[in-house]
């Protein structure tokens, strides 16, 4: 028997590929920024972040995520065959870029 206040576990897969559909808004800048360094730490350096085309709202909080965060070299919009403007590609800074 599970406590019902509780929010059930979502599995997350370290593939470089994060659907944010699965989680709360508030959950998404501490998840977005442990998936950064899980994937650089696995080597995993070109990244795609689905957020949704919604209002924009979590794409705006996944993007300010990503423009203070020095792991990132850079980060645009998907084409349309890689969701448009429903997710994001990111590229990381290997681990042994200085600047992180």
């Amino acid at each position: 028997m599970t406590d019902s206040t509780e929010p059930e576990a979502v599995p997350l897969v370290i593939d470089g590929v994060l659907d944010l559909h699965a989680f709360r808004p508030g959950e998404v800048k501490d998840l977005v920024a442990d998936y950064l360094g899980e994937c650089r730490g696995r080597g995993i350096l070109a990244l795609r972040i689905i957020h949704g085309k919604g209002s924009g709202a979590l794409r705006r909080t996944v993007h300010a995520v990503l423009a203070r965060d020095p792991r990132v070299a850079t980060f645009r919009l998907a084409n349309e065959t890689a969701g448009g403007w429903g997710a994001t590609l990111v590229d990381l800074r290997p681990p042994g870029d200085r600047r992180w």
